[in-house]
């Protein structure tokens, strides 16, 4: 799949440059375009991989090239000021090349938080191809203001693009980490899972060609229909063997064999992985009954995928979520490492935001009485009630 990725803001800067950087690696060529929009020029110089001419700095007129402040009202506003700002890197992209417009961003900021459902509505009014967002969740340690941020920026996102595709930092923050240390980690756990998913399909002259191929549009299909979706993923280290192919994976020899391995083993580990991949960690867990689409993707050499267990793993798959749309395929790679890669589009059973929109009231609540209570302190310190001075002017 062919996107055009925009990062909003510090994080969705971040994480577009290592998307960059897990196309260099792997050869999957995910990324077309990528452009980064900040109103920090601090973040915008410390990318590596987003070419300069399109790091867009945007707000100078306002806050002089410092940031939001973690003011996403300011941010959406700014957005809406120099758009056509954004827009001139916009019209770089070969946009008759993409298959859709990727925009990501952490939704507890200010600057992506606030920025991103402004974008997204002005691609979707211009252009044809779909308009996706990747909204990164703040962990509950973050403090009150972010997760305020979020919960209005992740209500108005999901409205604004075709799909929203949620990472909750929440649930893969690790004991002990630093904080850098930490979103380091994250950040290559987004793109190893969106990457699978987004990678699978491309194929070059030469290259193995999968049994049951998923495309660009399989992606496009399952995510058609709106909402939010999460991605399941799990790996398996395996042997080369040297042999297989496309043909290895139609004929089974009398014995149970293809091509020196058993039938059945292979069959057992993708079922397995399929499992693992639905019921551990998603990227934004949820309950995975009543999704309303699934797409399954096995990547891994072709010796290691058959027919047999990709059919089982998506039935299975069927089964669990209730869903009548569950797409699934293979994606032959060279690398020694079996994995399933499941998106599950249209989830409602997420406890995590119905929590995240109840400490946004809370949070929203007790930062207009602190308010008030300013106001009330403020007027304590400098009126004496007995004796009231008259001001300056």
């Amino acid at each position: 799949m062919k996107l055009a990725m925009i990062g909003f803001g510090q994080a969705g800067g971040k994480i577009v440059d290592k998307f960059l950087e897990y196309d260099h690696k792997t050869g999957s060529n995910i990324v077309r375009s990528a452009v980064a929009v900040n109103t920090a020029k601090a973040d915008l110089l410390g990318l590596e991989r987003i070419p300069q001419d399109n790091r867009v700095l945007i707000g100078q007129a306002r806050v002089k090239g410092h940031g939001v402040g973690a003011d996403n009202e300011l941010g959406a506003e700014i957005a809406e000021e120099d758009i056509d700002e954004i827009q001139g890197a916009i019209d770089n992209i070969p946009v008759h090349e993409v298959d859709a417009f990727l925009i990501v961003a952490g939704l507890g900021g200010g600057t992506g938080s606030g920025g991103s459902p402004v974008l997204a509505k002005h691609l979707k009014r211009i252009y044809t191809e779909p308009v996706y967002g990747l909204g990164v969740l703040p962990g509950s340690d973050e403090g009150g203001i972010y997760t305020l941020n979020a919960a209005r920026s992740f209500q108005t996102f999901v409205r604004e693009v075709d799909n929203l595709l949620v990472f909750d930092n929440d649930a893969w923050r690790q004991t002990g980490e630093s904080v850098e240390g930490g979103y380091d980690h994250i950040n290559d756990e987004i793109v190893r899972r969106f990457g699978v998913l987004f990678g699978a399909g491309e194929v070059e002259a030469g290259d193995n060609v999968a049994e049951s191929v998923v495309d660009s549009s399989e992606i496009i299909n399952t995510l058609d229909g709106g909402g939010v979706s999460t991605v399941g993923y799990a790996a398996e280290d395996v042997e080369l063997s040297g042999g297989g192919g496309l043909l290895s994976r139609f004929k089974g020899g009398d014995d149970g064999m293809d091509d020196g391995l058993d039938t059945a083993n292979t069959t057992n580990r993708i079922t397995s992985l399929v499992r693992k991949a639905a019921l551990g960690r998603l990227t934004l867990p949820c309950e995975i009954d009543g999704s309303e689409r699934a797409l399954l993707v096995i990547a891994g050499p072709p010796e290691h995928l058959n027919r047999k267990g990709i059919e089982r793993g998506r039935k299975w798959l069927e089964e669990q979520t209730g869903s009548m749309e569950v797409r699934g395929g293979d994606y032959p790679t060279e690398t020694p490492k079996v994995a399933a890669s499941i998106l599950l589009s249209g989830v409602h059973n997420v406890p995590r935001i119905k929590e995240l929109q109840q400490v946004a009231i809370e949070a929203q609540d007790n930062i207009d009485e602190i308010r008030q209570q300013s106001e009330d302190n403020l007027t304590d310190l400098v009126e004496d009630d007995e004796d009231e001075l008259d001001p300056l002017f």
